[in-house]
């Protein structure tokens, strides 16, 4: 079987060039590279340009989903492996995604790990990736940072959503559990992937994945008990009576704890895993508060707007950033 691997990228600087490294390495390297630029200014085109075994097609002001569609125009096979540029790949990533699909699979649902450089990033890598046990490969909704599929799966999805700024593969994946096609989860396909540096970026990219759900009619119930919850536990607490405030103590514990698990086996240092205790809760009701305001935005959005291409699938996995 021969596949086509396509990735999109902007301004990855010199992230790039670690991709491109590890895309050198593939125990099972790709027939063709198809990567599409979206508009860089930072030098990731002339590292592109100079790369070998590639074709770089360069279409300014394409967002990730016009992006993958024109890469997947371009690309020549009937397997199509995707992933970002500014990724990591791990030396056997694409020969378990192709393997997969080589044994009858639609789609071959690779997971990621996180590059944590930070205090910062290991606390949000704690509470919004979860470990590869934890998955449910029936229920797993696969990132577009590692996943492969078939020409056949990905037309019948209607290929990306162009109107979809952000969530693009959610509103994919969701197509393809409708669809009722063969997903499978491919736990060793691993790619790892930069985290956002700073609490502004975190708050932005949360902010932005909710507001793209919200566009989208995905997920709508998931936002509704995270709207739920936090009024349950500000009523709980605002009011008088110990079994209302022990009842929010106890729903807090209960929403925190998987990730104060991870930090329990992330955090080697007893003073780090200390203070991950104690920042992990604080940072989740911050990144909550970001996917509330975004849900906010994009419901505003979609009413204005009242896009025909908008949906409502409920969605029952666990994407890693939602």
């Amino acid at each position: 079987m021969k596949v086509s691997l396509i990735t999109t990228v902007k301004d990855a600087g010199e992230d790039v060039g670690a991709f491109l490294a590890s895309l050198a390495l593939q125990t099972r390297p790709p027939d063709e590279v198809i990567v599409v630029d979206g508009g860089s200014t930072d030098g990731t085109l002339e590292r592109l340009r100079d790369a070998d075994g590639l074709t770089l097609v360069e279409e300014p002001g394409a967002n990730i989903s016009r992006g993958r569609n024109v890469a997947l125009a371009a690309a020549t096979h009937e397997a199509i492996a995707v992933t970002d540029a500014d990724c990591v790949l791990e030396p056997t990533w694409l020969e378990r995604l192709v393997a997969t699909l080589e044994e009858g699979a639609d789609v071959a649902m690779g997971f990621y790990r996180p590059i944590s450089d930070t205090f910062l990033e290991a606390c949000v890598s704690a509470i919004n990736l979860p470990d590869a046990s934890e998955i449910d490969g029936d229920r797993f909704m696969p990132s577009s940072r590692s996943v492969a599929f078939t020409r056949e799966a990905i037309e019948s999805a209607g290929g990306y959503p162009e109107w979809l700024d952000i969530g693009e593969d959610m509103y994919v994946d969701l197509r393809w559990r409708a669809l009722g096609l063969d997903l499978r989860f491919v736990p060793d396909a691993i790619v790892h992937w930069r985290l956002r540096p700073t609490l502004r970026a975190t708050w932005v990219q949360y902010f932005r994945y909710a507001r793209g759900d919200a566009i989208a009619g995905m997920y709508p119930d998931r936002h509704a008990l995270r709207f739920g919850v936090y009024a349950a536990g500000l009523y709980a607490t605002s009011t008088r009576g110990l079994l209302r405030k022990l009842g929010a103590v106890a729903g807090a514990g209960a929403y925190v704890a998987g990730p104060m698990r991870r930090v329990l086996h992330r955090f080697d240092d007893p003073v780090d895993r200390g203070r991950a205790a104690l920042t992990v809760p604080v940072l989740m009701a911050f990144i909550d508060t970001a996917k509330m305001a975004g849900w906010l935005a994009g419901a505003a959005r979609q009413r204005r707007d009242d896009p025909a291409e908008a949906v409502s699938p409920s969605g029952s996995g666990h994407p890693s950033y939602r």
